[in-house]
């Protein structure tokens, strides 16, 4: 079986969207108090994040422990 030729490279995508979204996160950095509220807010603008967000609640601080205890 012969392999299709890829017209993208995957590591070069991923770098430039890094890149872009870091570059939104500096130009908009006062209004936000870290780069995860930033991801958060940036999240939140998609249909799909908030379907996610009103179906399992509100996100979890990275910082919390999943055991309670």
């Amino acid at each position: 079986m012969m392999n299709k030729k890829k017209t993208f490279d995957c590591v070069e995508m991923k770098n430039r969207i890094q890149a872009e979204i870091q570059a939104e996160y500096e130009a908009r950095r006062s209004e936000f108090s870290s780069f995860v509220e930033f991801v958060k807010a940036s999240a939140m603008k998609a249909d799909y994040a908030r379907a996610l967000h009103s179906k399992f609640g509100a996100f979890r601080s990275l910082t919390s422990s999943p055991i309670s205890g």
